[in-house]
């Protein structure tokens, strides 16, 4: 078996008009396709070869601890610049932690959160 990629990254998010605010507005995905359903709502996004399906549930329980939690620890964006990029970011109104070195490969690094508080990383 050979993966060829990753199709896409599954989020559930709690508020529909926050979380879309976040990733289309602020950081730029488009929306190829909005779901209203019974249960949720589904926003289709992409940026370049990345694609996220979020699912709006008010409901759902809150991540358990930060960032430990089992599962997905983080999402990772690759970027040219994470200087620039954070400097963006803060532009958007998104706060990052500090730049720092990755411990294994010495490239620059930062986090940020989304409105749910899901981890997302910056890295050169």
């Amino acid at each position: 078996m050979r993966f060829q990629k990753i199709h896409h990254i599954a989020i559930i998010g709690s508020d529909y008009t926050r979380t879309k605010k976040f990733y289309v507005d602020q950081l730029g995905f488009q929306v190829l396709a909005d779901h209203k359903r019974k249960s949720d709502r589904k926003l289709d996004l992409t940026n370049g070869e990345i694609e996220l399906e979020i699912f709006i549930k008010a409901n759902s329980p809150t991540r358990p601890s930060y960032p430990e939690a089992l599962g997905l620890r983080h999402l990772a964006f690759k970027v040219a610049s994470v200087v620039e990029t954070s400097a963006w970011l803060n532009d958007q109104g998104i706060k990052t932690e500090p730049i720092r070195k990755d411990a294994f490969t010495n490239e620059a690094m930062t986090f940020f959160f989304d409105p749910d508080g899901l981890p997302l990383e910056i890295h050169e």
